[in-house]
């Protein structure tokens, strides 16, 4: 006897407060509990020490976190000067210490000025960047010496909100708002490098790191996984932002006819005067009732389905 198809889960995303202490791969295992379904994903791992955004995509809308991993991401941190550690940031083992207090105000503006805009970045040795098929963390734990070659990324803003002397360590508050691909540890570490006292570096690392904010998907958009759970455990299902918010919030966006979606739906491209003036790359096409039915690029013979959301076979 066949066995029933078990119905497509609801798709759509959840942006998750990542509580401290969590994997990334943690919140997708509980959030596969959550949402009674295998089809979960997130775009854009955070630490475990680290809190904040974590955008999940549930059912079909896994297809659309490629899009997103891709975005700029902003953060608020700590940055503490005056001990290095191996890790770049606090689960570290400290590596150095050395006498911050006479580190002025107006140094360290000079030298977070000197690692805003387009720099080269070199990430930190524990990142999950793959160095001959192997993880660079792992290889960094197992005792090798990891050098990973240095790469463009743009740190668009780099505010300093607060600094705090104690005895000879000085702790910044820090807003930065950066690339995909940037590592804010390394920008902890790189702005430790950068000052010194009596010719040598005072060395820096991270000690608090909240994501606020990933693409157009903030804190205001998140719950916590207490939260989700108390809603499910009460009868509830998880909130999810539907596609095609989703999807305008990381993407620019246009509407389509009936015909147009119909014919995305079939995968063939599509030449409509609403998507003139919009920009190379990727675009969200919407349906008239602001359903997500393609994400497009301009290709050929018009804007062609990089990938289908609604097929014309599933209808409204």
């Amino acid at each position: 006897m066949a066995r029933t198809p078990k119905p497509e889960p609801v798709p759509g995303l959840v942006v998750v407060d990542k509580p401290a202490g969590w994997t990334s791969h943690d919140v997708v295992g509980r959030m596969r509990r959550l949402a009674h379904t295998r089809k979960v994903g997130h775009a854009g791992t955070l630490d475990p020490m680290a809190t904040g955004v974590l955008v999940i995509g549930i059912g079909r809308a896994t297809r659309l976190l490629t899009y997103i991993v891709g975005h700029d991401k902003q953060y608020t941190a700590t940055i503490r000067l005056g001990e290095s550690t191996v890790t770049d940031d606090a689960e570290g083992e400290v590596t150095a210490t050395v006498d911050a207090s006479s580190v002025t105000d107006e140094a360290i503006a000079d030298a977070v000025a000197e690692l805003t805009g387009d720099i080269q970045q070199v990430p930190s040795s524990v990142s999950a960047i793959k160095v001959d098929g192997v993880r660079s963390y792992k290889r960094a734990r197992d005792g090798e010496a990891v050098e990973l070659a240095a790469r463009p990324v743009t740190v668009s803003e780099f505010a300093v909100l607060d600094v705090r002397r104690a005895d000879a360590r000085v702790d910044l508050d820090v807003r930065v708002t950066v690339s995909s691909g940037t590592y804010v540890r390394a920008l902890a570490r790189d702005l430790g490098a950068a000052l010194a006292v009596d010719g040598a570096s005072v060395g820096g690392h991270l000690t608090a790191l909240r994501r606020t904010r990933v693409g157009g998907l903030t804190l205001d958009d998140a719950v916590t996984l207490d939260e989700l759970g108390a809603l499910v455990d009460a009868g509830g299902e998880v909130p999810r932002v539907p596609l095609g918010e989703a999807a305008s919030a990381v993407l620019p966006s246009f509407q389509l006819t009936d015909r147009e979606a119909t014919a995305l739906g079939y995968g063939q491209a599509i030449e409509p005067a609403t998507a003139s003036g919009l920009p190379e790359g990727p675009v969200a096409a919407l349906a008239e009732d602001g359903d997500l039915v393609a994400v497009v690029q301009r290709g050929k013979g018009g804007l062609r389905p990089a990938v289908v959301f609604r097929p014309a076979n599933a209808g409204a």
